[in-house]
């Protein structure tokens, strides 16, 4: 292995090691704090499980609703015309929902397609290019009780179309 192979296996263990000594010099309690970190770390996780559930009741329940097909259906011909490959559609419509889903969508174009194919790349690129809005909003602004979250959809969303658009436009000029 070369150094930087050597030196991304050290880091972390590393940085950890350098936080403990760091703490024990200034006599903080480390073992505590970390034990009341792993304690915290636990309610946050058990008060996101009821959005996380919702989250992904919703999606499955907008996915075999036959929804996503129709909506797909309406706007596929106006794709099509513009050279986009209309199953991008499905993908660039459940990112901003879900993560996973979105993931498993990449998974299939590039196993039905290839992972050269123009729809294969344009996947990868949407993919990483775009956010899980309404999941940040609904799992993390939900779970620290912020109930006012209009303005952050908003520029989240304008902010996913922009990656949409962005993606779709990088995927043309390069491929």
């Amino acid at each position: 292995m070369g150094i930087i192979a050597d030196i991304s296996l050290w880091f972390i263990p590393l940085t950890i090691a350098a936080i403990l000594l760091v703490g024990t010099f200034k006599k903080v309690p480390t073992y505590e704090s970390f034990v009341d970190g792993g304690k915290e770390g636990i309610k946050i996780a058990v008060s996101i499980i009821p959005f996380l559930v919702g989250m992904l009741v919703s999606v499955s329940i907008f996915r075999a609703s036959g929804a996503l097909d129709a909506l797909t259906g309406w706007i596929r011909p106006w794709l099509a015309e513009a050279g986009i490959p209309p199953e991008i559609v499905p993908l660039a419509l459940i990112r901003p929902i879900s993560g996973t889903a979105a993931l498993g969508m990449t998974s299939d174009i590039i196993a039905v397609y290839g992972p050269d194919s123009f729809a294969g790349r344009l996947a990868s690129i949407l993919q990483g290019s775009t956010d899980t809005t309404f999941y940040v909003l609904t799992v993390y602004f939900g779970s620290v009780g912020i109930r006012k979250m209009g303005d952050a959809l908003k520029v989240g969303l304008l902010a996913d179309v922009f990656g949409i658009i962005v993606a779709i436009v990088a995927a043309i000029l390069i491929f």
